[in-house]
């Protein structure tokens, strides 16, 4: 079975599709959550239609920490179950379900306080791992280990002496949040689901008290069609609260947002071999090694603002650098910041006595009959949220559905990764490029790396790393866009890739290329590639503008100054 694509054709007859027949399910948000919700269904054996309004995996699930851990902090809180429940995903998805998006990294925890420190780190280090090690959940997983302040300093340089006393190592595991969300609704489409961005729900179709289906706008054409569904699926995130207000009624799940940020800056930058992680005031901050980069985040600040442009400003920014310059020898300064992203968490805030609790991280609610509503938790988890999402769905089908079965789906790219890893070195001399192209390639499209390769075979000058970004082949442009759903050049240089947060141009060196290389298999002409180049200079623009004010306010004032590329859906009577 040939891994479906998400090109433009594919998304034509999925959006015909889901206007012309009854699903069972249809889900509304193609983050991780909806996506996970997708997958499951569709292995249920279920009809399955998903929309996303923007891009897949355009909102938190793309400006995460991009990490997938057990939830060491919940050992502090006792909640040894979810510990647990996170440490089997992290194996599941670490060894099973994705072994070419999901890679072990480890985390130096430098001690500050002598004497009780580290015994009372280490013995959370010890359940920690003994929690993954008694199920099987750690394999291929180092147990942690204790370092004398030398023996730290000779894996971290960086670390200022006299900041720490010594330090403990652990390990997680980390991956490319949008990219793990983009290949995971390749893989629900393979097995048959219709799954469309860029179409916005903009009302529920109703018989009586029962949802029916969804009202659909196609925001590319503007048009507008219904899609009917026996059960409908809010997985929607921090948008919770506004799907809920198209049903009417007061809302049984209630959704706050708080707003993280994170600083990307060169590896060069930091000389060290390990990630770190150290306490704050607030909470921790993590130092993430991003292939030739680190990744420092995160902050947690109330955020009642715009939600689709979340913006940073030089508050959140001083203070990540602050924290971050208190264990460093040589400090960071924003001329080190190469990138800057800011994301919500949809965080759960009074639910009501109707909601059903399935955990301590997520609810799902049935507040009207062929509605499911699914909120919280976080992107470890996310496969747990998704089963038990469509537990309720088969529930209010009122047939028998069979159980999940996704912990046994392996997705696209993974089956046969390791092999072709194993044969790298040929597959290098067969293809005339790099092994270390090659190995990049692996890493981000496992065994799907034919589709990539077929591309330069055909055109041997796609080969070429893109100019100003050459991490990145031109060939992964053009199969952004016939493989992978991207529709705009800010879905390439943003989530295919991640150029704009990897490069000190923020990728508006490489606008143009990446463009011209969308134009063909998208249908563009030099209007639309003018159009696209300059929507994406000026968000660059506006982000960096931005991130020189000192409040929320004054930063979203200034991000939501530049333009959209599609039209925001208005309310009917207004236009489009």
């Amino acid at each position: 079975m040939g891994t479906a694509a998400l090109g433009p054709a594919e998304r034509s007859a999925a959006l015909d599709r889901m206007a012309s027949q009854e699903l069972d399910v249809v889900v509304i948000g193609g983050g991780v959550v909806g996506a996970g919700v997708a997958l499951d269904a569709v292995t249920r054996g279920l009809s399955v239609g998903l929309v996303e309004a923007r891009d897949f995996a355009s909102g938190t699930s793309s400006r995460s920490s991009k990490l997938i851990h057990g939830g060491l902090r919940y050992l502090e809180q006792f909640n040894f179950d979810l510990v647990r429940e996170a440490l089997r995903e992290r194996s599941l998805l670490l060894q099973r379900i994705a072994p070419h998006l999901v890679r072990p990294v480890p985390f130096l925890f430098p001690l500050t306080h002598p004497g009780w420190e580290r015994p009372y780190v280490g013995a959370g280090l010890v359940l920690y791992d003994t929690l993954g090690l008694s199920f099987g959940y750690s394999r291929g997983m180092p147990g942690h280990r204790h370092l004398s302040r030398r023996r730290a300093l000779r894996i971290a340089p960086a670390l200022k002496r006299s900041a720490f006393t010594g330090a403990v190592q652990y390990w997680d595991a980390g991956v490319d949040d949008a990219r793990y969300v983009m290949t995971m609704l390749r893989t629900a489409a393979t097995y048959g689901a219709d799954v469309a961005s860029r179409a916005q729900a903009v009302g529920f179709l109703r018989e009586g008290e029962r949802v029916t289906g969804v009202r659909v706008r196609d925001l590319e054409s503007g048009t507008e069609f219904d899609v009917r569904a026996r059960q409908v699926v809010n997985a929607t995130g921090v948008w919770t609260d506004d799907i809920q207000e198209l049903v009417g009624g007061r809302g049984q799940i209630h959704v706050k947002a708080s707003k993280g940020i994170h600083l990307v800056v060169p590896r060069d930058r930091i000389h060290s071999l390990t990630g770190i992680i150290m306490r704050t005031e607030k909470s921790v901050l993590f130092v993430i090694p991003w292939g030739r980069h680190w990744i420092i985040g995160t902050t947690d600040t109330e955020w009642t603002l715009d939600k689709v442009h979340p913006a940073a400003s030089r508050m959140d920014i001083d203070y990540l650098l602050d924290h971050v310059n208190s264990v460093l020898a040589v400090p960071l300064t924003r001329d080190d910041v190469e990138g800057v992203y800011a994301g919500l968490r949809p965080l759960l805030a009074g639910e009501s006595e109707e909601t059903s609790k399935l955990s301590r991280e997520h609810v799902v609610a049935h507040p009207v009959p062929g509605l499911v509503m699914v909120a919280g938790g976080k992107f470890t988890t996310y496969r747990v949220m998704a089963a038990d999402a469509v537990d309720a769905v088969a529930h209010g089908l009122d047939r028998r559905v069979p159980p999940s079965c996704t912990d046994q789906v392996p997705l696209a790219g993974a089956e046969g990764y390791r092999a072709l890893w194993n044969s790298r070195h040929r597959l290098a001399r067969s293809s005339g490029l790099h092994v270390a192209r090659i190995e990049h390639l692996l890493q981000r499209y496992g065994s799907m790396i034919d589709e990539v390769l077929e591309l330069i075979e055909r055109d041997p000058s796609l080969g070429r790393p893109l100019s100003g970004a050459d991490d990145y082949l031109r060939a992964e442009i053009v199969h952004a866009a016939t493989h992978e759903g991207a529709r705009h050049l800010n879905d390439a240089l943003t989530r295919r890739t991640r150029i704009s947060i990897e490069t000190f141009h923020r990728g508006s060196a490489v606008a143009q290329e990446a463009a011209e290389l969308m134009a063909r298999p998208l249908g563009w002409d030099t209007e639309q590639v003018k159009r696209e180049v300059e929507y994406f200079t000026k968000r660059v623009e506006a982000e960096r503008a931005s991130q020189e004010q000192d409040t929320d306010r004054e930063a979203d004032a200034i991000r939501l100054g530049a333009p959209e590329i599609v039209p925001v859906a208005l309310p009917e009577g207004h236009g489009v």
